[in-house]
């Protein structure tokens, strides 16, 4: 029995969230586990939400932006998205997550289909990751 994993999309208004649903209103297919999150731009996403989303229950968590180096309506947002990225999936992997558990794309506003198949990528891949399972404080401390 496989289970359906649950993937939460932080994606920028203008490319990412654009492409997202122009993939819906186009009637591509790409699996309903992709919970999509609107923001003004993908620089402003902070590293600290890839946590609480996988805390809560997440199994991945994509992070969708505008194509650099000039596709970004904010000038350098996603500039700030790479240099977070890349530090947060190096943090990640030191506390032991794999690496299909978070990731950065480059979305424009016209690749509806790239969004449909990443997202398709994504719960596959997620579909084969173990169960996240956060210990509780009474676990930790005796």
């Amino acid at each position: 029995m496989s289970r359906e994993p649950r993937i939460i999309a932080f994606t920028c208004t203008y490319c990412a969230y654009a492409a997202a649903e122009a993939a819906g209103v186009s009637k591509l297919h790409y699996p309903p586990h992709i919970y999509i999150v609107r923001l003004p731009c993908s620089g402003m996403f902070k590293s600290h939400h890839v946590l609480k989303a996988l805390r809560s229950g997440y199994d991945a968590v994509l992070w969708g932006g505008c194509h650099p180096p000039y596709d970004c309506h904010f000038v350098n947002g996603n500039y700030k998205a790479l240099v977070r990225a890349t530090l947060l999936k190096n943090y990640l992997r030191q506390l032991g997550f794999e690496d299909d558990r978070f990731r950065l794309e480059w979305i424009a506003a016209g690749e509806a289909e790239r969004f449909a198949s990443i997202a398709r990528e994504m719960v596959e891949k997620a579909t084969a990751l173990p169960k996240l399972r956060f210990l509780k404080h009474s676990e930790v401390v005796d």
